[in-house]
């Protein structure tokens, strides 16, 4: 139903283009709704985000259940090497590792669905367990680069000064390094020694280690943002208001500021969850990410490239995996900015 120019319902008059998520069933405008309200109404129409956003959760279900397709199903572990044994396919009983090393591909009627490696365990079963490391990976690192931009962003933004001096310049040093060289870097040298901080000791070999490093190197990437935004909120009538009634600047930040930069924080999250995901892929690939013998998209990458091309599915298996799961990731979050932004029209009609 298109709605002309001129065309007055209770007392208001509607220009052509209307955001469809103000209208009730009934066409007029629906009752007044908060922002996120909204925002969720506009997702449910991005079918193409939602679609991709149900094929990522299909990949987080199935690397979940990981152990039970490997006790169940696959009846090994990640780690468990068949190289001297054997398995019938098409009823010819074939070696999992041939003689000159050459692993067997993917068969659809055998316990290895998608082939074995060179060191005869199963893809399918890494594929999953190293799935299970890349996500976990990639969300303890989001989380850590969440909170600490948030926080510095908010800081520095409000505080000004000084305060803002020292964190912005702080910032700028990480910046100023690629992410995948200062990864490498962070990540070589704690791989070697772990993480010593008195009370909390972590190992060299932790899925700790590359969540840690990731989390930080992307700290400006949202702080730097989240900073520039405080900066405008600061000087509205609102904050003037909050400092005219005697808050604390502790409490104008969390209470005022903290959930007005809401939505810029949710934006980010399914976006540094990507980035975060394809860079401890690239990190394990250089040998400074996720250790062995823990798997990981990367590292069976890393491990199939000398493979190529006699065994590729080595590396077209945890590359589609990898793929898949990066760009279902994006397309979410790009649904979810555009979902918030508050200047987003749909046209009625259309």
């Amino acid at each position: 139903m298109a709605i002309d120019s001129g065309t007055k319902a209770t007392g208001t008059e509607f220009s052509s283009e209307i955001p469809v998520e103000l209208l009730g069933e009934s066409g007029k405008l629906a009752a007044g709704a908060g922002p996120y309200r909204l925002a969720w109404r506009r997702l449910r129409r991005n079918r193409a985000a939602l679609a991709f956003g149900g094929l990522f959760l299909l990949i987080l279900l199935l690397c979940l259940l990981a152990p039970v397709y490997a006790h169940d199903i696959a009846h090994t572990g990640p780690d468990d090497n068949h190289i001297t044994e054997t398995v019938k396919v098409g009823g010819k009983v074939r070696d999992v590792v041939n003689a000159i090393g050459l692993p067997i591909g993917p068969t659809w009627h055998s316990r290895f669905f998608l082939g074995a490696d060179s060191n005869g365990r199963d893809v399918a079963v890494r594929l999953l367990y190293g799935g299970r490391n890349s996500l976990e990976v990639g969300t303890v690192a989001t989380l850590i680069t969440m909170v600490l931009a948030t926080i510095i962003g908010v800081l520095a933004g409000y505080s000004r000064g000084l305060v803002d001096g020292l964190l912005t310049r702080a910032l700028d040093v990480i910046w100023a390094y690629p992410v995948v060289i200062l990864g490498v870097a962070l990540g070589a040298i704690l791989a070697v020694s772990g993480i010593d901080l008195g009370i909390v000791k972590v190992r060299g070999s932790s899925l700790m280690v590359p969540a840690v490093v990731i989390g930080i190197v992307y700290v400006p990437y949202v702080a730097k943002p989240i900073r520039g935004q405080v900066l405008g909120l600061r000087e509205r009538e609102f904050i003037d208001a909050a400092r005219v009634q005697g808050q604390s600047s502790l409490r104008i930040m969390f209470s005022e500021l903290l959930p007005n930069v809401g939505s810029t924080v949710i934006v980010f999250v399914p976006l540094m969850l990507a980035n975060a995901v394809l860079l401890e892929a690239g990190l394990s690939y250089l040998g400074a990410g996720v250790q062995p013998p823990n798997p990981s998209w990367g590292t069976m990458i890393s491990d199939g490239i000398s493979s190529i091309p006699a065994a590729i599915h080595l590396v077209l298996v945890p590359g589609i995996m990898l793929v898949l799961a990066v760009l279902s990731i994006n397309v979410f979050g790009d649904g979810v900015r555009d979902a918030l932004d508050p200047r987003a029209k749909i046209r009625i009609g259309r």
